[in-house]
């Protein structure tokens, strides 16, 4: 069985203290593919150690050299792509066609993105009597998650590296098997060493000592909430500068004036895409009054059709949850939603059809009033909640009424509407 190990300062490197072992579990048949020898403030001090040592060098190299490395790392990333999508589905269960076309197809974008962004900035500018330079912040601090793990580390490293930035990532453990291919392309990339590094760990331990390091200038953070404050109260004590990405419960809004096939269309893509792990998804539905009964049913007809199963199949729509304690999290919310008066619409059951792996039934349930809690915390997981509303000043009042941000999706053939 294959043992993860951190990368740093340019070579691979076993925990400092002896610590947990962490099992990396395949999600669709519960068997073990590899395991993480989990790291500690002791290895977070080694990689900020050759980070920092890196930085200085790597700040004053010219800026078509760091491009340069960008393009063998895209190379190399577009060469071992199916790879890559066999380890993002391996590791948290989304479908494999989406796996690769989606998920690992993102960091090959995100790098190329970074290096258009990178040649049309202006990079020094006169203002005035002033000359101001962009400058590399310094050390970077990145913590991603599991959910979309490759487009999440990508679209942190490429630009860190293009701006002369050196990096220390923490992936989440939930989903080690990408991160540590991006190490290896990497590796093979031939990147200064110190540029990158990546240790293996838990938020509490590896993310809570990066936070307050003195030496790291900024954090990068992706996942929850309640860490996301940990990590902004953290690097205050520091002064450093924080970019976070945190949770959602977006409203995905259809007016009687939309084209409701493709309205349909995408409320179902947008709730039960990549398993509904995704911080983006549409998860409260709100369908305006008119059109709500009939939608619905046939929201509720197409979900029951999907097609859950082995994510490596191509045939598969719905692949598994990521871990167990997560899929009984989801399913926790089925008796929440009933407390608060809802009504199951479909689903809400892990699924019989399959004897092992973490599979839940596409779910939906019709919400009483927007207070009610599966409208206000995030579910994460393939569990669409409808709202019923009847004018425009409602709707926007449902929408905004949320803890959280992120997006919005708006289904009119009104453009006007759409733009209020």
């Amino acid at each position: 069985m294959k043992t993860l190990q951190h990368y740093i300062d340019g070579r691979w490197v076993s925990p400092i203290e002896p610590g947990s072992v962490f099992p990396v579990i395949n999600p669709a048949d519960e068997t073990q593919v590899a395991e993480i020898r989990m790291g500690s403030a002791a290895d977070v001090e080694l990689a900020v150690a050759a980070a920092h040592r890196a930085f200085a060098s790597f700040a004053s190299t010219p800026l078509d050299e760091r491009l340069e490395m960008l393009r063998r790392l895209k190379a190399i990333f577009v060469r071992r792509i199916d790879e890559m999508a066999d380890a993002i589905t391996t590791e948290m269960g989304a479908p494999h066609d989406m796996s690769r076309d989606a998920q690992a197809a993102s960091g090959p974008d995100h790098i190329e993105a970074t290096l258009v962004a990178a040649l049309q900035l202006d990079w020094e500018t006169r203002i005035g009597t002033s000359n101001v330079v962009r400058e590399p912040v310094g050390v970077c601090g990145l913590v991603t998650p599991w959910n979309w793990p490759i487009n999440q580390i990508m679209a942190k490293v490429a630009p860190a590296i293009a701006a002369g930035c050196t990096v220390v990532l923490k992936p989440s453990e939930q989903a080690p098997l990408s991160a540590q291919l991006v190490a290896e392309f990497i590796d093979e990339a031939k990147l200064p060493p110190g540029v990158f590094n990546m240790v293996h760990g838990t938020g509490p331990a590896v993310g809570h000592a990066m936070s307050a390091h003195p030496l790291i200038e900024m954090m990068s953070f992706t996942g929850s909430t309640r860490a996301g404050i940990d990590v902004a109260k953290t690097a205050a004590d520091t002064v450093k500068r924080v970019a976070q990405e945190l949770g959602g419960k977006s409203a995905n809004i259809i007016f009687d004036t939309a084209d409701v096939e493709r309205a349909l269309d995408g409320a179902l893509a947008g709730i039960f895409g990549n398993n509904g792990q995704q911080c983006l998804a549409g998860s409260r539905i709100l369908v305006q009054r008119g059109i709500a009964d009939a939608l619905i049913e046939r929201f509720v007809q197409r979900a029951r059709k999907i097609r859950l199963g082995d994510p490596m199949l191509p045939s598969t729509e719905i692949g598994p949850l990521a871990f167990r304690q997560h899929m009984e999290r989801v399913l926790s919310y089925v008796e929440v939603a009933k407390a608060d008066g809802a009504t199951l619409l479909t689903g809400g059951r892990r699924s019989e059809q399959h004897e092992k792996g973490w599979f839940i039934e596409p779910t939906a349930v019709l919400a009483p009033h927007n207070d009610s809690r599966v409208c206000q915390e995030e579910i994460f997981g393939p569990f669409a909640t409808f709202l019923v509303f009847d004018t425009l000043d409602e709707a926007i009042h449902i929408a905004n009424s949320s803890n959280f941000g992120l997006v919005t999706y708006v289904w009119s053939e009104e453009i006007g509407r759409a733009h209020v």
